[in-house]
């Protein structure tokens, strides 16, 4: 297909969708393996940016893909080194979630089948119930990929759980209990694409309470959809404080003042969760006078 041609067909996959297709949730079965998948099975995603019509298809990027696919294939090499990641579509296909450039190299090529894994994102009926039955009304937040989730190499981790490869950084378990014992709702944030129902049996298998978890925010996109929109306004009407644990800061906003403050975690890696558990602590105590 030219550039103009396959534009055209994205958009007439982006109108299939409209008023038919809905996310729904895989099973354990389907999520647990990457599988090669028919590429006429997967739809592009309206919301993100390769399919805005003023935006659209990078095609110096397709093209890029392209000769790296055939390089592979000439040396006798895997033609794709990641999988495309896509979730499970009523009535019937899937949507991809990452991976659009090389879905479209693979169909300019003649590429039937590409290896993709299958996961379920929150869903806006999910993120609507973890609202609806939080307990509170002020929250900690923190990022799955950059706070709490290791590298192997470091020492300072938890114990790994049976049937769970992640590795989590020492003392998060006893923080969470202390979180939930001194109030507060937990919701954790990450970038790619893991499912909610790994990320809640992660949790469950260090007897960690987390109330909100939100995947799959890879980038932020020109555009919000609208579900985005509902959605942040729900946790912003639910909660009136919000605090931040990063690696290196604790950082506190809203309250009746809408105030803003930050408390350095000033401490070894080994006595982080110790300093982070002081420092709200802290906080605590200096509400209660």
């Amino acid at each position: 297909m030219t550039n103009t041609e396959f534009d055209d067909f994205i958009q007439a996959e982006v109108e299939k969708q409209k008023g038919v297709s809905i996310p729904v949730r895989a099973g354990l079965l389907e999520r647990l393996l990457t599988r090669k998948m028919n590429c006429r099975s997967m739809l592009p995603n309206p919301d993100d940016e390769f399919c805005f019509p003023d935006i659209g298809p990078n095609y110096g990027i397709i093209s890029n893909y392209m000769k790296s696919i055939r390089k592979n294939v000439s040396n006798g090499l895997n033609p794709f080194e990641e999988p495309v990641f896509v979730e499970k579509l009523s009535p019937k296909g899937y949507r991809l979630l990452n991976g659009h450039h090389r879905w479209a190299a693979a169909l300019q090529l003649g590429i039937k089948r590409i290896p993709a894994k299958i996961v379920n994102l929150p869903l806006e009926s999910d993120i609507t119930a973890m609202i609806e039955n939080s307990r509170h009304d002020r929250r900690v937040t923190l990022d799955l990929d950059e706070v709490i989730f290791r590298d192997e190499s470091d020492p300072n981790v938890e114990k790994p759980r049976r049937g769970h490869k992640e590795r989590i950084r020492q003392g998060v378990p006893a923080l969470f209990h202390f979180l939930t014992k001194k109030g507060y709702d937990i919701w954790v944030y990450s970038s790619n694409y893991y499912s909610i129902d790994d990320i809640q049996s992660l949790f469950r298998a260090y007897s960690a309470n987390v109330d909100g978890i939100i995947t799959g925010i890879a980038k932020q996109n020109t555009r919000s959809s609208e579900a985005d929109k509902r959605m942040k306004e729900l946790i912003a009407n639910k909660y009136k404080k919000t605090i931040h644990i990063d690696n290196d800061s604790v950082v506190i906003t809203g309250g009746p003042e809408k105030k803003y403050a930050e408390f350095p975690i000033d401490a070894p890696a080994e006595r982080w969760a110790a300093a982070v558990t002081d420092i709200i602590a802290g906080i605590k105590e200096e509400e209660a006078e």
